[in-house]
């Protein structure tokens, strides 16, 4: 292992949870180095699919549980815009429960932080027993997912002591845009100047990650006054649609209270009626100037007028919202490793606030290992 006894220890922090949020950014780059070669090719030679392999591909599964079929949901964004293959994301305990159509030209992704979900562990014996190819994401070595996977990328986050991930989940989306940028580069989809750039966009999230945490605290004592809310929701468009499910899993986690997430658009058609005088709502905004972020303005506008106090994660000024949560400016597919940490302290201070037990919440494990 990497990683000595220190790193398992808080170092001075309150909560391991506290601790692993304000390793993200060390958690981003260590997973990110050396991924880019001298003549701009992504270099993820742990794949082990020949380039041949990689153009036959006809689809993408991803297999995942809890938060990381989160990070699974941001995958199908970017690979099926960068790499142009149909991907389709599954909760892993139901994937064999069904007849799922693949074969030997589809390769599933399984992520995992532990490499022992036992939902992820069967569904990857079921999908290698019908032909395709596995691909594991995982944080711990030599753990059984990856064993029994075709190929593994491990990810570089360390130890993650508390039970509701943080940069264990950062480090797995890193991994996806990594997947999704090399099957750009060898069907020859994106130009290695185009996927250069974003690795090196990338490679600027450590900094603007460290710049969210240096300024987090009016947001840890705003989150306070909302400790006695009965419901939190969480809206969120196209990419941003998954950080706003994995906001509420949080909350849910450490805080024991009612959240949901959901698209934007399908406020109209039903979730709205949750809606009353003083509910909080907490908006990921999409870029700045872009079609999405006129629609999620025009979201906002609708709870307002319904009493709802919205809390918006922006990397713009926006007049719509009641409090705003500026992040830096990134390119809009990576906008989910920067809008996420915000939320990741909401659910900590909430938890905190409710004098809840932050690093092992009531009736979770950090490793689920039964069906």
């Amino acid at each position: 292992i990497s990683w000595d006894a220190q790193a398992a220890q808080k170092g001075g922090f309150t909560h391991f949870m506290l601790k692993e949020i304000f390793e993200q950014p060390k958690a981003v780059a260590d997973t990110l180095i050396g991924r880019l070669s001298d003549n701009n090719q992504i270099v993820l030679d742990e794949i082990r699919m020949s380039a041949a392999e990689i153009k036959d591909l006809k689809k993408i599964l991803v297999i995942a549980c809890g938060t990381a079929y989160h990070a699974g949901m941001i995958a199908k964004y970017a690979i099926e815009k960068w790499a142009k293959i149909p991907v389709e994301v599954e909760i892993a305990s139901e994937f064999r429960y069904r007849d799922p159509i693949i074969d030997k030209s589809t390769l599933v992704i399984a992520i995992s932080q532990s490499g022992e979900t036992m939902d992820t562990l069967m569904a990857i014996r079921h999908a290698k027993s019908s032909g395709a190819r596995v691909l594991a994401i995982c944080n711990t070595n030599s753990s059984t997912i990856p064993r029994e996977s075709d190929a593994v990328l491990y990810t570089h986050a360390g130890p993650e002591i508390a039970v509701a991930s943080t940069k264990a989940f950062l480090t797995q989306v890193i991994a996806v845009y990594l997947i999704g940028l090399h099957l750009a580069q060898v069907r020859g989809v994106m130009k290695d100047s185009q996927v250069a750039q974003l690795y090196y966009e990338m490679f600027e999230l450590p900094g603007k990650i460290e710049q969210i945490l240096e300024t987090v605290e009016p947001l840890r004592t705003l989150t306070r006054s909302f400790a006695q809310s009965e419901s939190v929701l969480f809206l969120g468009r196209n990419i941003g649609y998954p950080v706003a499910l994995e906001g509420a899993l949080k909350l849910k986690e450490l805080a024991y209270m009612h959240a949901e997430g959901f698209a934007g658009g399908e406020l109209k058609h039903g979730p709205i009626a949750l809606i009353e005088s003083g509910t909080p709502v907490v908006a990921i905004m999409p870029a700045a100037g872009s079609l999405l972020a006129e629609k999620m303005a025009s979201n906002i506008q609708e709870v307002k007028a319904r009493g709802a106090v919205v809390i918006a994660i922006a990397d713009s000024p926006l007049a719509a919202a009641d409090y705003l949560v500026r992040i830096p400016a990134t390119h809009e597919f990576l906008q989910p490793v920067l809008s996420v940490v915000p939320l990741q302290v909401i659910a900590y201070e909430m938890a905190i606030a409710r004098g809840n037990d932050v690093d092992q919440p009531r009736n979770l494990a950090k490793s689920v290992t039964v069906e």
